[in-house]
């Protein structure tokens, strides 16, 4: 289970802001989450709620926004949506895709008092 380490790392980045920011809570977190970043929901939303106690954002509220994957097809030379690794292109049903992006999981946005 990454989703621990990862929440970890969100919130570090949230004390820092905060901490710049003069923010005394954070009521609200958008986190954009990657097709492709091997992240389970449930998990995330788990961990998110046990790394924020005691902190600045204690009690805040989670929202998941999923991205999706794109990738480049050599056969058919076009830019395409996926949902997993190893996909066909839904154009031309070819293997040949080199993924570009979907792996990342990234604070889209704070709420704050």
């Amino acid at each position: 289970m990454h989703e621990i380490s990862l929440c970890e790392s969100t919130i570090e980045i949230i004390q820092k802001q905060v901490q710049q920011h003069g923010v005394k809570r954070v009521t609200g977190v958008w986190l954009e989450v990657g097709a492709l970043s091997c992240v389970e929901e449930s998990s995330l939303r788990f961990c998110f709620d046990v790394v924020c106690r005691g902190t600045v954002a204690e009690g805040s509220q989670l929202h998941i926004i999923h991205k999706p994957a794109q990738a480049w097809c050599w056969d058919c030379s076009s830019e395409v949506e996926i949902t997993q690794h190893e996909a066909q292109c839904p154009k031309c049903q070819g293997f040949s895709l080199r993924v570009d992006s979907g792996d990342a999981l990234q604070i889209k946005e704070l709420e704050v008092e």
